[in-house]
């Protein structure tokens, strides 16, 4: 597998710069997230963007929040929970979870029911005790 990694960086130098206003953004929204080309076992993002759609855990100031990328690849165990998003299940990848600042946001998809949302808090919770 050939990685991108010289891609990512100037897409990565051209996120830093840019200047705007944070979008405003919720707990339980999914957005495509710019995850960048990672090391090893960690998740890419895909395309131009570096982006897969990742899900807000929580917000922790106006333009940095907690997120969970997630896959469209179902994948079971206690590292994920399974979502539906428009009539589509995906993975919610509970070990890949990190911190991100709002430039690397690009477009908002929508969101996720609260009872999903509470079985991801909870599958979280549990895995991090």
């Amino acid at each position: 597998m050939i990685k991108r990694f010289l891609e990512w960086l100037e897409l990565k130098v051209k996120l830093n710069d840019l200047e705007s206003e944070p979008p405003i953004v919720h707990e339980r929204e999914l957005w495509w997230i710019s995850f960048g080309e990672n090391i090893g076992s960690e998740i890419d993002g895909k395309s131009q963007l570096f982006s897969r759609p990742g899900l807000i855990l929580k917000k922790l100031s106006r333009s940095f929040y907690l997120v969970a990328p997630t896959t469209s690849q179902i994948k079971t165990g206690s590292w994920y929970s399974t979502i539906k998003h428009k009539g589509k299940e995906m993975s919610v990848c509970l070990h890949q979870v990190r911190t991100v600042d709002c430039r690397r946001l690009s477009s908002l998809m929508g969101q996720v029911d609260e009872k999903d949302f509470t079985v991801i808090k909870e599958s979280f919770f549990k895995l991090y005790r």
